[in-house]
Order: structure tokens, then C-alpha cells, then sequence
């Protein structure tokens, strides 16, 4: 009887570690063409950030006169769908993108007639908004009459652009010519390791917050400082101490402080709200900007977004 009861707990205690595990949250994710492949195969477009010009991968094209790339990517976001992890269509992504930039092409300034100024890029990941961007690499090697593939998996966290997970491999040489049959034998011994990784990557996330970067600067017309005082403190330890109230666990590194301005690296923010809603960078640092202009400090600042994890909040005026 009591090998019975010990047996009916330990099936218990399985059932419940089993359905716990697959209501586990899991980062969402969007597979793309890497950047070595879009520079390799000639799908590029000359971005000028500030007067720097730089090269961007140009994927619209790469999806619109490359078959291979629909169905490598098509492939990958199959396996990852089949261990549970919930995706973003980069085609989808991209036709949100191509009427977001239509539409601000048809917006300017009021003051000052100017045009919106956004890294292509960065436009693309806030569209996704992916918590794991994984960049695909892959090259069909031929040897006689036999194929195979070397593919290389980089996940990279979307607001950091730090890489959380890889994967390289060859695959054994086959006589099958399809590219999605090739790809599945290289990756597949492979796939379980990366996932695991991806899952320990958010599973910090979830746990220790989601790191993002907040720049404070001011208006060089603005007459106050982050040394200026209220109630005998200066303004740089208020946005400090604000950050340890509402960080995850009071993470955050301040790297560089002046009297004009501040830099925090590593802010750890929540991924959810008591809400169980997702919280970016910019509805977080959006609260920061309420708090500097709510009484007792009354301060007008404006709130400029780079991407999803760098956040600027501009001091003395919008």
C-alpha cells in the first residue's frame, strides 16, 4: 500500500511538473536572413545615419527575388514551433513596415516641417517586437553529385543585440537536392541545445528583468542641471533612486554622470505588468519622463526612442 501511495505522488508530483513546464512563458521569436547572407548575396541598401553612410541587409527584396529564403526561414520557424516557441512572420513584419514608412513619409514636423529620422533597423525590430531576433546563415556546399549545408543559428536579444544562443554545423553529404531537407538533417542534432539556451535567456529575463540603456540629457537653453536641487537633493540621485524603486531587484549600473548628463546601462525592467501585459523600453522610460514632470519638480522633457533598448530622455522642453 504504501509502494501504492509513494508510486500515485511520484505520478502526481510528474503531471504537475509537466503542466507547469508547458505553461511556462517563451520568448518570442523571428527568424531572418542574417546580415553576412543579405551582404554575400547583393540584397543591401545604403542607409545614411547622421551623415554616416551605412549598409543595411535589404530584406523586402531578399523575400521578393530569392525563393530559398522563404523556404529556409518557413522550415526553421517549423521546428521552433514545434518545441513550443511562439513566432513572428517576418513576411508579415515586413508589408507593417512598408505602410508604417508610407504613411511617415506623408508626416513632418509641425514646427519645423521635418521628416521622422529612424534607423531602417531599428524600425523593423519595433514592428517584430520579438523579444529574440535569430539570424540564419547558410551555404550549400557541393561535392560531386552530393549536397550538403553549413548553416550557422545566432539568437540575439532584440533590445540588447547581445547573442543569448548559437548553433554551427555541417550537414552529412546527401544526393537530395531540396534545401529544406538538407537544412532540417544539419540542424536538427543541434536545435534542442540552442532551444535550451534561448529558454535559459529569457527565463533570466523573466526573473532579473529585461536590460535596456536610459541616456538623460538637457536643452542647452534649459537653465537647470542634474545638479540642480529640490528639498536639498540633487536631481542625478532623485533619477537614481527612482531607477532602484522601480527596477527589478534595484538593477541598474549608473556608467557616467555629469552635470548635463547620465548614463544607465543595464536596467533591469520588468517584462510584465500586474496586468500580465509585455512592457517595452519606451512605455517604461515613459514613466520616468511623467514622474520629472509632475510637481515638485515640474520639469518639460521630451522622450526620444533608439531602437527597442535605448531610451533618451531630453531635459528643459519638448
Amino acid at each position: 500500500m504504501k509502494k501504492i501511495l509513494q508510486l500515485g505522488f511520484s505520478m502526481t508530483f510528474l503531471l504537475i511538473s509537466i503542466t507547469v513546464f508547458s505553461q511556462a512563458k517563451k520568448p518570442t521569436l523571428m527568424v531572418v536572413p542574417s546580415d553576412v547572407w543579405c551582404f554575400q548575396n547583393g540584397y543591401t541598401l545604403n542607409f545614411d545615419d547622421q551623415g554616416t553612410p551605412v549598409k543595411i541587409p535589404d530584406y523586402k527584396r531578399a523575400f521578393q527575388e530569392n525563393a530559398e529564403v522563404l523556404q529556409v526561414i518557413s522550415h526553421i520557424n517549423g521546428m521552433m514551433a514545434e518545441r513550443g516557441f511562439p513566432l513572428k512572420n517576418m513576411e508579415s513584419a515586413i508589408k507593417t513596415l512598408n505602410s508604417n514608412m508610407a504613411e511617415d513619409n506623408l508626416r513632418a514636423s509641425k514646427s519645423s516641417g521635418s521628416g521622422i529620422s529612424e534607423s531602417p533597423i531599428d524600425a523593423f525590430k519595433k514592428v517584430a517586437k520579438a523579444d529574440i531576433i535569430i539570424q540564419l546563415t547558410w551555404t550549400v556546399n557541393k561535392t560531386g553529385p552530393k549536397k550538403s549545408i553549413t548553416f550557422n543559428l545566432q539568437g540575439l536579444d532584440a533590445y540588447t543585440d547581445k547573442q543569448v544562443a548559437t548553433a554551427v554545423g555541417t550537414g552529412a553529404p546527401s544526393f537530395s537536392a531540396e534545401l529544406p531537407v538538407l537544412l532540417s538533417e544539419a540542424v536538427l542534432a543541434h536545435m534542442d541545445n540552442f532551444c535550451e539556451s534561448l529558454q535559459i535567456h529569457f527565463d533570466d529575463m523573466f526573473e532579473n528583468g529585461r536590460e535596456i540603456i536610459i541616456r538623460i540629457q538637457k536643452w542647452d537653453d534649459w537653465d537647470g542641471d542634474l545638479e540642480t536641487e529640490f528639498d536639498g537633493e540633487e536631481l542625478g540621485y532623485i533619477i537614481e533612486d527612482w531607477l532602484a524603486d522601480h527596477t527589478v531587484k534595484g538593477r541598474f549600473n549608473t556608467t557616467d554622470i555629469t552635470e548635463s548628463m547620465a548614463l544607465f546601462e543595464q536596467v533591469r525592467i520588468p517584462l510584465y505588468n500586474e496586468k500580465d501585459r509585455a512592457i517595452d523600453a519606451r512605455r517604461y522610460t515613459n514613466e520616468l519622463s511623467k514622474f520629472l514632470k509632475n510637481a515638485p519638480y515640474s520639469i518639460p522633457n521630451k522622450l526620444v526612442m533608439k531602437g527597442l533598448g535605448r531610451a533618451t530622455i531630453i531635459l528643459g522642453g519638448k
